[in-house]
């Protein structure tokens, strides 16, 4: 009998990627579903591997991608409103999180590993973060046994965030958010995406909430001195006022795809750092890699 498929919703993506490989590595069936889907350009011959069309606004679409499948993963990332298309942060992180989760109880599917973010609260003022909390709370009000996964900041090669700091590198003076103070764990896309794997198997832990950081709790300036360090390159650090960066992000909302939201800077103001009594890598058995171990990697591929 064929093993049926781990579907992947949002399987386009940074992390949706890193997941279908991942997968694919373990030898298990993979269905990507995304709003655009493609296949990977690294298949090779006997690769089962699928791509449908998937827009979590639209009920059949869902309901289409999620038969037959064995496990479901959502991976699904909107950093960045666009309500002309219906692209906002309720509609997809919200909605269509709760959609997923109801129609892949409906079909039968237990195994749904969700994928949030450290730090979600309902009563932040970012509206990313409302929604993201939001989004948890809808899914495990439709699927109780639904597992929640929330990685710290995300790098690898071809990331927003290594990237990001790149571009900033090539100023005269390096602006930090405040004093560079805020401490975050960043952690590798390739580990988060093994621990998405193995939670979706078919003996998942009892533990339902899962936090993922690297091994590192390091300052936003201790990051940008490694980045600096590993490109050989001295500048200034240059510490910027939040509501300074909060005027940036407002004068560039109008952009399509702004380089800075006011959400981002939102984060930037606070610590994102794994909390207690939480599954942790840890309890995957898996040994997350370093920043300062995986920037040559990274930024070569960049």
């Amino acid at each position: 009998m064929q093993e049926a498929p781990t579907t992947v919703v949002g399987g386009t993506g940074f992390l949706g990627r890193a997941i279908v490989r991942e997968l694919v590595e373990a030898g298990r069936s993979v269905r990507i579903a995304a709003r655009r889907p493609h296949l990977p350009d690294w298949l090779e011959a006997g690769d089962r591997v699928e791509a449908v069309d998937c827009d979590l606004r639209d009920e059949p679409q869902v309901a289409a991608a999620l038969a037959g499948s064995g496990a479901v993963i959502n991976a699904v990332s909107l950093y960045v409103e666009r309500p002309r298309a219906g692209l906002t942060f309720e509609a997809i992180h919200v909605a269509g999180a709760e959609r997923l989760a109801r129609l892949a109880r409906e079909a039968g599917v237990s195994r749904l590993v969700h994928v949030s973010g450290i730090g979600v609260a309902e009563r932040s003022p970012s509206a990313y973060v409302r929604a993201r909390a939001a989004g948890e709370r809808a899914v495990i009000d439709a699927l109780p046994k639904a597992i929640l996964l929330r990685p710290a900041v995300l790098f690898g090669p071809d990331d927003a965030f290594l990237t990001a700091l790149v571009r900033l590198a090539r100023l005269p003076a390096f602006p930090l958010f405040g004093r560079g103070s805020t401490r975050l764990q960043p952690v590798h896309v390739d580990d988060v995406a093994r621990a998405a794997v193995r939670l979706s198997g078919a003996r998942p832990l009892e533990r339902r909430l899962f936090e993922l950081g690297g091994p590192e709790r390091l300052t936003y300036r201790q990051i940008v001195e490694q980045v600096l360090a590993h490109l050989a390159c001295r500048r200034h650090l240059l510490p910027v006022p939040f509501a300074a960066w909060r005027l940036v992000a407002a004068l560039l909302a109008p952009l399509p795809s702004p380089p800075l939201t006011r959400d981002q800077v939102i984060l930037m103001q606070q610590d994102t750092l794994v909390g207690e009594d939480v599954g942790t890598f840890d309890d995957l058995g898996i040994v997350p890699r370093t920043l300062h171990d995986s920037l040559p990697a990274c930024l070569a591929a960049g």
